[in-house]
């Protein structure tokens, strides 16, 4: 089965916007166009839903109904309960609530293994927990290559450690951890593993109850739909926390880890990407699958397009003596998040260049500061960074190795 490029664009406003026409967006890692079915239920509730939710009068019944909707759909298409979902205004504000909702369930002392290869947002509040009596271990990248070597974590562990937090993927380098290993190692410690998927989540929601995480977060503005955060604990866990919530919502779930609840439109609006999710599956399939298997065959359509262009740029940059591609130069467990510095011009030569061919990228440290730190990359100016989604076309894809050979 190929992807039918032409299809899913059509779900995006972005490419039939004529203020967009010509250009070819490749910072995707930090933000992604948003579907229509996103972008639709999100005008209807703010006008005809935006009232507080959940009373008995139909405008509040229906906006409730739409959050209700959005939890149990998440939760369909992730493989978990209901309950284990929750919505936060951002992946990093929710690793901050969730460090001080877990730090009473340790004792002074205790220990937890931060990797060194996170965006910023699975790492700091972790690591300020360390001025509260906490002993936070790094777990350190490769210094050529970026990566995470397994061995080096399983030395790391102790009788005290309690938790590892690394990401599915990260955000500068592309390379697809194993998570499904990393938990399983931590939990034959007693340990608890915290999966920032931010990067990894654009490109195929996780089956989560098959990566036996225990905590994963990934941003829904990078998936198509609105500026929130997404957060599955596992309801075993979630109990055990502190409630950070008003003290008469202790015990309630939904609410313990989310101080101020987030914008109710955007919730409610949140199942328009699974809308998305089910016309792209119901174009190219003709069968009564149930969403965890939808989301199993959309991940398969999806990388199968995304590798075939990510082949294709790695084939031109390795081709070139002029540029470092940061990370693996291969297609074998990697996203489309490609990271590059040239080694002739600077990065801000380069990116004007780029730009003046109509091309979106972004450069920078993109939060992933310690990665870089490791690989003994100067923050200013960072790196040169190039991300694309399944709507991308070969075409654009084209069109970025043209504007890198007139930059380069």
């Amino acid at each position: 089965m190929k992807l039918d490029l032409p299809f899913v664009r059509a779900q995006f406003p972005a490419f039939s916007e004529p203020t967009l026409e010509g250009w070819a967006f490749f910072e995707n890692a930090g933000g992604s166009y948003p579907c229509i079915q996103f972008i639709d239920k999100l005008t209807a509730f703010y006008m005809k839903n935006k009232v507080q939710p959940y009373y008995p009068y139909p405008a509040s019944t229906k906006g409730g109904e739409m959050m209700d909707t959005s939890y149990r759909r998440m939760a369909e298409y992730l493989n978990v309960d209901a309950s284990e979902i929750h919505f936060g205004p951002s992946t990093s504000q929710n690793v901050y609530v969730l460090a001080n909702a877990m730090r009473p369930m340790w004792e002074d002392g205790d220990e937890i293994i931060v990797s060194c290869q996170d965006h910023e947002a699975n790492a700091g509040a972790w690591r300020r927990l360390s001025k509260t009596g906490i002993k936070v271990i790094e777990w350190h990248v490769d210094p050529q290559t970026g990566l995470l070597n397994i061995e080096t974590l399983e030395k790391l562990f102790s009788k005290r450690t309690k938790m590892v937090a690394f990401p599915h993927c990260s955000n500068v380098i592309g390379h697809i951890n194993p998570v499904k290993e990393i938990s399983k190692k931590a939990h034959r410690y007693g340990a608890l593993s915290v999966v920032d998927g931010v990067g990894y989540a654009p490109h195929g929601f996780p089956d989560i109850k098959e990566l036996g995480a225990d905590i994963y977060l990934f941003s829904l503005y990078k998936t198509f739909g609105p500026h929130l955060g997404l957060v599955y604990v596992a309801n075993a866990l979630i109990l055990q926390m502190e409630n950070q919530s008003h003290f008469f919502k202790e015990g309630i779930t939904r609410s313990m880890i989310t101080p101020a609840g987030p914008d109710h439109a955007q919730i409610g609006s949140a199942s328009g990407i699974l809308d998305y999710f089910d016309a792209v599956y119901g174009h190219h399939y003709n069968d009564e699958a149930n969403p965890t298997q939808k989301n199993k065959a959309l991940n398969k359509l999806f990388r199968a397009h995304e590798t075939a262009l990510l082949d294709h740029l790695l084939a031109f940059l390795r081709s070139r003596s002029d540029v470092r591609i940061v990370g693996s130069d291969t297609v074998t467990d990697r996203l489309p998040i490609v990271s590059i510095i040239p080694r002739n011009k600077t990065v801000a030569e380069v990116y004007a260049k780029l730009t003046e061919c109509q091309l979106m990228l972004g450069t920078g440290d993109f939060y992933a500061v310690r990665p870089l730190i490791d690989m003994k990359i100067p923050l200013d100016p960072g790196v040169l960074r190039m991300s694309f989604v399944h709507y991308t076309s070969m075409e654009e894809i084209n069109q970025l190795i043209a504007g890198l050979e007139k930059a380069l």
